[in-house]
C-alpha cells in the first residue's frame, strides 16, 4: 500500500483541521504499509505542512524496536509474524481491539523535545482514564502508561529531520495472550492490562475519538 492510497482512504473521515492538527481515521490496515507510510508521509512533508495524527488497528503482529533483542522475541510459534521496525524501545504486540494513535508531529515547529512528547502521549491516555475514575501513571524508566503495575498503552517514537512518526497503542477489548509469548517492551514478566477488563465500555470507535481529541488539547 503506497502512501497516496493511505491518504484516500482516510480523506473521507478526516476532521478539519483543528489549529495545525488534523485527525486521519484509517481504520483497521496491515502494520508494515501504515508505517511506510509514515516514513513516506514524513519525507516529503514541508515545512508549512499539518501535523497529522492517525487512528487505526492492525491485524495481529509483533513489532521490534531498534533497541530490540533476541530474548525477548516470542518464546511460542503462535504464528503472528514479526517485524523489525525503526522506533525506539523494545517488543511489543499490536491486534485487533487495540487502538493505535501515530503521533506525525513538526517537532521543531512546536519546539517540543522527544521526553516532553513522551509525556504528552502518557498524559492523554492518564486524562482518558482518569474520566472514567481509574488512576493511572506514566513511568520515566519504562514509558507507558500502567493501572496497579500493569501497562494499559505502550509508546514507540521515531524523530527524523526534526518531524515525529510512531506513536502509542491503547488496549481497548483485545486478546490479551500474544502478550504472554514475550517479554512486553522488553520487561520480563509485565502484566499487561485494558480497558474492558478495567469497567470501561465504550467501543473502540468511540475511545478513539476520545484519546485523539486528548491529545489535540495537550498539544494546543
Amino acid at each position: 500500500m503506497t502512501m497516496t492510497l493511505v491518504a484516500t482512504e482516510a480523506a473521507a473521515g478526516a476532521s478539519p483541521r483543528t489549529g495545525e492538527m488534523l485527525v486521519r481515521r484509517l481504520g483497521r490496515l496491515e502494520y508494515e504499509p501504515s508505517w511506510r507510510a509514515m516514513q513516506e508521509f514524513t519525507a516529503q512533508r514541508g515545512n508549512d505542512a499539518a501535523d497529522e495524527l492517525w487512528l487505526t488497528e492492525h491485524p495481529p503482529v509483533y513489532t521490534l524496536g531498534i533497541a530490540g533483542r533476541a530474548e525477548h522475541l516470542p518464546r511460542t510459534n503462535n504464528g503472528i509474524p514479526v517485524i523489525k521496525v525503526d522506533r525506539g524501545g523494545q517488543i511489543t504486540y499490536h491486534g485487533p481491539g487495540q487502538v493505535v494513535l501515530y503521533v506525525l508531529l513538526d517537532l521543531r515547529r512546536r519546539g517540543l523535545g522527544v521526553r516532553a512528547l513522551v509525556r504528552m502521549m502518557e498524559r492523554a491516555v492518564i486524562n482518558l482514564l482518569a474520566q472514567r475514575g481509574i488512576t493511572a501513571e506514566g513511568r520515566v524508566e519504562a514509558p507507558g502508561v500502567y493501572v496497579n503495575g500493569a501497562k494499559i498503552a505502550a509508546l514507540g517514537l521515531r524523530v527524523k529531520n526534526g518531524c515525529s512518526y510512531h506513536g502509542l497503542a491503547f488496549n481497548i477489548d483485545m486478546d490479551l495472550s500474544p502478550f504472554h509469548a514475550i517479554d512486553p517492551c522488553g520487561y520480563s514478566g509485565l502484566a499487561v492490562t485494558q480497558a474492558r477488563d478495567l469497567g470501561i465500555t465504550g467501543t473502540m470507535e468511540s475511545l478513539g475519538e476520545e484519546l485523539a481529541g486528548q491529545m489535540q488539547r495537550i498539544l494546543r
